[in-house]
């Protein structure tokens, strides 16, 4: 089961779509067509097949425009749904749930979307081993929910931000004259905790990356067979991380190659929206 987040992670990044939306009067529309004190039952239905996340966000957005309104969710984040699956149901304050409709949507497809195609990217290397983790390729300000997302798909997350874990990549390579070098100063520097990755773009830097002994080195736009020969010469020593060039038509001939992890900023920046739909009953 995923754990999900707290409420009061969520609800100030919920709070600000609506405020973007309402915007300086609040909804014209339902404020000139529905009756201050009319009510409406509706639900979340899916409309493509795909995988849930984001529930919260949907809840959060309704309770925000109407404290009072009845909320319940009947399926969890994580799991697989087909088309014509009801989500959840409300009864609210009519036009407080219609100005609520488009941010609840849009949170709640966006990390459906990434749930979705995360859990394709995880269902095509099943049986390798290899596990599939997300990027910091994340839309800003909705990173936590993102990378939440991933994990209701069956993901694993990366780091979350710059101040988590060291890693070195090619420019820091450039800036400061070299992989081994770059990976000691590294060494140096970090608490007992934090781990730390090394990018090469080469296997003629495999070697001075292993010398210098970080944790991950992550092994960017490698050819299959360079992959593979990377897997040998390392034999374990640290976990290797394959990055770049992954699609799904690749992903699985990746994994297979021995590779420990795969990086996919795809999860995150190229997810198509899950279609769900409000409609009232």
């Amino acid at each position: 089961m995923i754990a999900p987040l707290p409420d009061l992670l969520i609800e100030p990044i919920v709070r600000a779509a609506l405020a973007e939306d309402l915007g300086r009067a609040g909804d014209l529309t339902a404020q000139a067509c529905i009756d201050a004190d009319a009510r409406l039952d509706a639900t979340f239905g899916v409309r493509r097949q795909g995988v849930v996340a984001g529930l919260a966000c949907a809840r959060l957005a309704v309770l925000a425009m109407d404290p009072s309104a009845r909320f319940e969710t009947l399926i969890a984040d994580g799991a697989a749904v087909t088309p014509g699956a009801v989500l959840a149901k409300v009864s609210a304050n009519a036009r407080a749930l219609l100005s609520a409709e488009r941010t609840a949507l849009n949170l709640l497809g966006r990390l459906s979307g990434v749930a979705t195609l995360t859990s394709a990217y995880v269902a095509a290397v099943e049986g390798t081993g290899a596990r599939i983790v997300d990027t910091r390729k994340t839309t800003p300000g909705l990173r936590a929910l993102e990378k939440y997302a991933v994990r209701c798909g069956g993901g694993v997350n990366h780091r979350f931000g710059l101040d988590d874990a060291i890693l070195i990549k090619d420019n820091h390579v450039a800036a400061c004259g070299g992989v081994g070098e770059a990976v000691r100063r590294a060494r140096a520097a970090a608490g007992h905790l934090t781990m730390v990755e090394v990018e090469i773009d080469g296997l003629d830097q495999l070697a001075e990356a292993l010398e210098a002994g970080p944790d991950v080195i992550m092994l960017d736009n490698f050819s299959l067979a360079d992959l593979r020969q990377a897997v040998a010469l390392t034999a374990g020593r640290v976990t290797l991380e394959a990055s770049g060039g992954v699609d799904l038509t690749t992903v699985r001939a990746i994994a297979e190659t021995g590779v420990q992890v795969i990086s996919v900023g795809a999860l995150t920046h190229s997810a198509p929206v899950l279609d769900i739909g409000l409609d009232a009953s």
